[in-house]
């Protein structure tokens, strides 16, 4: 019986990658086992970072809720803290662009939650 070798399947899967690797440096731009290698981490970390992200974002809200509801007399845990008893369900995302371009808004946030804290 004659071997198989599925040429096209094999043709259009190393095809794929090298489509794949384009603009990459060099030989892995260009030569099939150098480019899956390349394109396998570089998949790899574009996963991961899609996740990672995420808690970078949140982390830069935070720093920016917290530098702007300091000189109010409030530390950003305590802010967290009266939004909660006030049942304001603001997320950190649309206080940290309420602290950026509403300055008036976000100091009526921030007394409405003073005023659930005492």
């Amino acid at each position: 019986m004659p071997r198989v070798t599925n040429a096209p399947a094999t043709r259009a899967r190393r095809k794929r990658t090298l489509k794949l690797a384009k603009g990459y440096f060099g030989n892995k731009s260009r030569l099939y086992v150098e480019a899956r290698d390349a394109v396998e981490r570089a998949q790899k970390f574009a996963y991961r970072d899609r996740r990672e992200k995420k808690t970078e974002f949140r982390q830069l809200w935070i720093v920016r809720i917290n530098a702007a509801c300091r000189p109010l007399g409030i530390t950003y845990s305590r802010l967290i803290q009266g939004l909660s008893k006030a049942n304001i369900a603001l997320d950190r995302k649309s206080l940290s662009e309420l602290a950026i371009h509403d300055a008036a808004a976000f100091e009526a946030v921030v007394g409405k939650a003073k005023a659930a804290l005492a």
